[in-house]
């Protein structure tokens, strides 16, 4: 179904286009879907969003004083229109909404300019996209009629249902919640209409945990992806590796996770190395140059895991086809990294190639070879079975030690991931080794060997960008933030996590690294990093073309290296694959052939190495609004994770209603403040209507609540004992009072 946005999008404003080319390209046939167009192309002719031209054609128009935003309501009611490039957020009424629902896409006209701090104000003209077609809902009898009230308390609305849904009613002993679709969003003084689809009575029933969040999420549950089949592999010339030793270093438990690349060391002369990436060859073997192939796509680009198992974007038959087994030949787009004895890297060249999985190295193995005592002779029992490979692995975990020291030199933080002792939470919990949304890294741990990987794959990626932007191709990549926006001084006043001698620099500020380095407490270094990631914003995909605005080539990355992962990786690595086929080769003053995948071949190139076919393709892949769609995607399935981790805390804690508990202070509020319970390491609230001894005074420069006639305060940090009275499933909320 076509979407206001998809008619924009397929507008430019210069050349116009005829009404039955945008039929076509809607995909549009049936008289009713004619109907809906019409419709819509009058409403946006109103607005002055498009217009027509003298031949008749529909065209965008130049100039328009409206703004594309995505809205964001909270649960107090404020709503506001968020932009694109950080921009300044746009208030927008309630009454000026017009039905937008929190995360849809608009076009905002802005009705009042900001001043002083005040934000500007806005009107929503157009709603682009829905961002809900199914709601989670109770159902309630209002004046005898059956409505759907949503659960997530920033969509300010409310669902007719028929008169069936009745038997819906939500029972609170039950908690019997519904997944609605929504058959008519409201619009003037028309209600919004809708059915029940699927009754969820989560009341002790954590089997329907999964379906819930991933409702709540607006994500759907596909048991089985039906396409891309693979086809086969082009019989290109291979380089055929098959003979040499290829690792690969796994923490994912689920049989069904992404497919890991492989890593090889070749020793050469004057103690200088070869490190190989080994990437399954899953873009060779699909065909991306259509648009109706990249259509399969519309509703998933990425996998993520449910719990113990994942939910793949792609065909089980092609990660099947592309999957690296111990001792099976197959073919991979590889990457070799040459490095001289001092651990710095001389050159690199993409290859297509054939290779062999030696070995999958496990958690056991990377703590076993890290805690072995150097000077011993004997080898464990669990490096025994291993022993011819160790060499390689010590050159690989040392190589991914100065990558990773390289990285801190840069400016980046590492912070742990947080403490767990739920089970099904582990695979969620797993270092994803590519995702590079985060600002901070994740330390080294030899409880996830994966951690030990993230570095090289760092690199690998970072090296595609090098290489591809000297060649001016478009990419999907990671632009590394400057952390400037941060007042690291407003943090340490606000916290007192950090002593006050301590000394700033010219500016009277800290760097992160200082920072982190000068917390020496566990439980306070805990809490700052939670206030880091709280405040750190999250890196978006973004369109790379030739124009990088003179951004540090180190701050980007083109991520390739794990295209079962997600959509990103995939076109990325199809890039490289069509570089290596279909680039254009030519000779140089010596009758050489260059070989373009190499470090520094550009130098001697001065022709496009692309033909307009393969720049055509090319387009289709990397336009503006894929990456958006893939970003909207990433959104969802970040909150799918975060909820369902904060579900399952929230059902652990449900069995421990009454016990008590030492709890460490975390956050501070004027309504209360929130501790973490370190048996279970969740948190919960102890509201201030619970402090009912006196009246307690929230301040915020030194985030605490202090009560004003026994001066009782508690602040953060603060270890207090609490017990655990009441929880709230559908809201993942724990409540606590004092003991």
């Amino acid at each position: 179904m076509f979407s206001t946005s998809s008619i924009i999008n397929n507008l430019n404003e210069e050349e116009g286009l005829e009404y039955k080319k945008l039929c076509r390209l809607l995909k549009i046939s049936k008289k009713a879907d004619k109907d809906k167009l019409d419709i819509a192309l009058r409403a946006l002719e109103e607005l002055e969003i498009i217009n027509k031209n003298d031949a008749n054609e529909y065209l965008n128009v130049q100039e328009s004083n409206h703004l594309v935003a995505k809205i964001r309501c909270s649960s107090k009611g404020y709503c506001f229109a968020v932009r694109d490039n950080n921009k300044e957020d746009i208030y927008i009424k309630e009454n000026l909404l017009n039905y937008a629902w929190n995360g849809d896409k608009v076009l905002v006209r802005i009705i009042k300019e900001g001043v002083r701090r005040r934000s500007p104000e806005g009107i929503v003209d157009c709603i682009l996209e829905r961002t809900n077609q199914i709601l989670l809902a109770k159902v309630e009898i209002i004046k005898d009629e059956a409505y759907g009230i949503p659960i997530d308390d920033r969509i300010l609305a409310k669902i007719r249902l028929p008169k069936e849904d009745e038997k819906y009613k939500y029972i609170p002993e039950n908690k019997n919640i519904v997944k609605i679709e929504i058959d008519l969003f409201p619009i003037g003084q028309q209600e919004g209409i809708g059915h029940v689809i699927h009754e969820l009575k989560l009341e002790n029933n954590e089997k329907l945990d999964t379906d819930f969040v991933l409702s709540k999420s607006n994500i759907n549950r596909i048991d089985k992806i039906q396409g891309p089949k693979p086809s086969l592999i082009s019989q290109v010339p291979r380089l055929d590796l098959t003979n040499k030793n290829s690792y690969m270093f796994k923490s994912w438990n689920g049989e069904n996770s992404p497919i890991l690349p492989l890593f090889q060391i070749d020793r050469d002369k004057n103690n200088s190395y070869k490190l190989w990436v080994h990437t399954n060859a899953i873009a060779e073997r699909l065909d991306l140059s259509s648009k109706k192939f990249l259509e399969q796509f519309i509703d998933r680009f990425e996998s993520f895991p449910i719990l113990n198992e994942w939910q793949n974007y792609l065909s089980e038959e092609l990660c099947n086809a592309s999957k690296f087994n111990v001792g099976q030949i197959n073919e991979a787009i590889s990457l070799c990294i040459d490095i001289n004895s001092e651990n710095e890297i001389t050159n690199w060249s993409f290859q297509l190639t054939n290779i062999k999985c030696s070995l999958i190295v496990e958690n056991k193995h990377i703590d076993a070879l890290l805690t072995r005592k150097s000077n011993t002779r004997i080898t464990s029992r669990i490096l025994k079975p291993i022993k011819d490979y160790i060499d390689d692995l010590d050159k690989i975990i040392e190589i991914s030690k100065v990558f990773r020291s390289e990285q801190l030199l840069n400016g980046k933080i590492e912070i742990p991931k947080p403490n767990n002792n739920i089970k099904s939470l582990e695979e969620l919990l797993v270092h994803n080794p590519v995702d590079f949304s985060k600002e901070y890294l994740e330390p080294f741990d030899n409880n996830d060997i994966q951690t030990y990987i993230s570095p090289l794959l760092h690199k690998a990626n970072l090296i595609w960008f090098n290489h591809s932007s000297k060649y001016e191709l478009k990419n999907a990549s990671y632009i590394s933030q400057e952390l400037d926006y941060i007042n690291v001084s407003e943090i340490i006043k606000n916290s007192e996590l950090i002593n006050s001698d301590i000394e700033l620099n010219d500016n009277g500020t800290l760097t992160f690294h200082q920072l982190v380095q000068l917390c020496k407490e566990d439980n306070k270094k805990r809490i700052l990093h939670k206030i880091l990631i709280n405040v750190i914003r999250e890196n978006e995909v973004t369109l790379i073309t030739k124009d990088v605005n003179n951004i540090e080539s180190k701050k980007i990355i083109s991520p390739w290296t794990l295209p079962s992962y997600d959509f990103t990786n995939l076109i990325n690595q199809y890039n490289i694959y069509n570089m290596i086929v279909n680039g254009k080769r030519s000779k140089n003053s010596n009758g050489k052939i260059i070989n373009i995948m190499d470090k520094n071949s550009w130098e001697q190139v001065n022709w496009s190495i692309y033909n307009s076919s393969i720049l055509k393709n090319m387009d289709l892949i990397f336009n503006k609004s894929l990456i958006e769609k893939i970003n909207e995607y990433k959104i969802k399935v970040r909150q799918f994770r975060t909820n369902m981790i904060n579900l399952k805390q929230v059902r652990k804690a449900e069995k421990l209603i009454g016990n008590t508990y030492s709890g460490l202070i975390m956050t501070v509020q004027s309504y209360g403040f929130f501790v973490e319970i370190p048996e279970l390491f969740v948190e919960g609230l102890v509201h201030v209507s619970t402090l009912s001894n006196d009246w307690y005074e929230y301040r915020s420069r030194q985030n605490l609540l202090i009560g004003r006639k026994s001066k009782k305060s508690y602040k953060l940090g603060d270890i207090i004992e609490i017990k655990i009275i009441k929880v709230d499933i559908l809201k993942y909320q724990i409540d606590l009072e004092l003991v």
